[in-house]
């Protein structure tokens, strides 16, 4: 645990913060594992890559500003100088919000496919993620209209998606987390985030639209912007292009 949050680390180097979303509050196990594992070895040869999750047990009503506060306490507390950070999607969400409340914690930081707010069709697949966990009923089929806009595509997704969902899976922390997420907008604050920021967005990205990220990079100070056309939400970051250009900006002295 790094001050209490779950954590897996590997590679060697200057340590480089990585935040994503999981639905659990727990290190990623199984085939999740793996795909983080698989996007984050380009980067374990120049850094010591901390893959680091949220604190189970986040109480109602935790907001970003929030979440961003148990992240800046276990930063400070594990490492002596700011770090460099590579977020991805909500994982985004809170390091934006990081960096604007904590702009000594960040030296450099990565985001992808993700932007100051969400969008509409990211916000309404989320509240209705929400609704069905609160009502009992097996959530992750809502997000299947963020992945793809084609019907057809959209109803198999909805039943490959109840069927990764257990029944008997709790998933009161997601819906914390995406809750903090739906009342977060940053657009008013991008102004206080110094770290040197650049953002990586598929122009077909559903949840937080390619308007939305050019409002992002605008609102930061020389913040750069690279966009990946035909790529979606999950297309931005599995592209092979990704590591590469994290890379260079990361190594960039």
């Amino acid at each position: 645990m790094l001050n209490d949050l779950p954590y897996l680390s590997v590679g060697e180097g200057p340590p480089l913060v990585v935040l994503l979303y999981t639905p659990q509050a727990a290190n990623p196990r199984g085939l999740a594992r793996w795909s983080t594992m698989r996007l984050v070895r380009p980067f374990t040869e120049h850094f010591t890559v901390y893959v680091v999750n949220r604190r189970p047990g986040l109480p109602p009503g935790t907001t970003m500003t929030d979440l961003a506060a148990v992240y800046a306490q276990a930063i400070r507390t594990a490492f002596e100088a700011p770090v460099n950070m590579l977020a991805i999607s909500t994982g985004g969400s809170i390091a934006l919000q990081f960096a604007a409340d904590h702009p000594g914690l960040v030296d450099r930081l990565v985001l992808a496919g993700t932007a100051c707010t969400l969008g509409p069709i990211g916000r309404r697949a989320q509240r209705a993620y929400i609704e069905r966990a609160r009502q009992g009923r097996r959530p992750s089929p809502a997000l299947a209209e963020v992945v793809t806009e084609s019907t057809i595509g959209r109803r198999l997704l909805e039943g490959l998606m109840w069927l990764s969902d257990s029944s008997h899976e709790d998933h009161t922390d997601a819906v914390i987390v995406l809750d903090a997420e739906d009342g977060f907008d940053l657009r008013g604050r991008l102004h206080d985030i110094k770290a040197a920021t650049l953002l990586i967005q598929g122009d077909r990205d559903l949840v937080y639209p390619l308007e939305l990220a050019r409002q992002t990079v605008e609102g930061i100070p020389d913040a750069q912007l690279v966009v990946y056309p035909g790529r979606s939400h999950s297309g931005t970051f599995t592209d092979k292009r990704f590591a590469p250009d994290a890379l260079a900006f990361l190594t960039d002295s």
